[in-house]
């Protein structure tokens, strides 16, 4: 069983400019977390998009849901961005895909070294061939359905909706 990896950006894959001093996107990091981690999940990974997840449109959620409709893989994990996770969440959890779709990301740049970001892409992979069909996030070793999480900001964490 292959599971299909989308790449949207997010902190997850943000890296320092040193000269602006500024955080921004250059290349996924997917690949080096995926060797250090020690996966052995056979996975194939796609950039979809490098966004800063507050600037995701509707239009981009119906690029990522089209990929997923369209991949041959039955199981997907997205990284994303926090901020609007749920948003994207929410578009693909009313598809109704017959699929395991589990988002995840990080609070902390992977490239900082201290980031939640290799845990949390661990916790997908296993997250997303556990589960029954529909749509997860996974975030600091919880998973959440699609309609039943929240970002509490103030906390930095997510949780249930209720």
């Amino acid at each position: 069983m292959t599971i299909r990896i989308f790449i949207t950006g997010g902190t997850f894959d943000k890296s320092y400019d040193e000269i602006t001093g500024k955080l921004d996107f250059k290349d996924t990091h997917i690949l080096e977390m995926l060797r250090l981690g020690r996966c052995r999940v056979p996975v194939e990974v796609r950039t979809l998009m490098m966004l800063d997840s507050l600037q995701m449109t509707d239009a981009d959620r119906q690029l990522i849901l089209q990929n997923c409709q369209s991949a041959s893989e039955e199981r997907i994990v997205i990284t994303h961005g926090t901020d609007t996770m749920t948003d994207t969440a929410r578009a693909l959890g009313e598809a109704a895909l017959p699929k395991t779709i589990v988002l995840t990301g990080a609070m902390v740049p992977y490239a900082f070294g201290s980031s939640d970001g290799l845990f949390n892409l661990g916790s997908a992979l296993s997250f997303v061939q556990a589960l029954p069909r529909g749509v997860y996030v996974a975030m600091n070793g919880r998973c959440f359905a699609w309609d039943d999480v929240v970002k509490n900001h103030e906390l930095g964490i997510f949780e249930p909706r209720r």
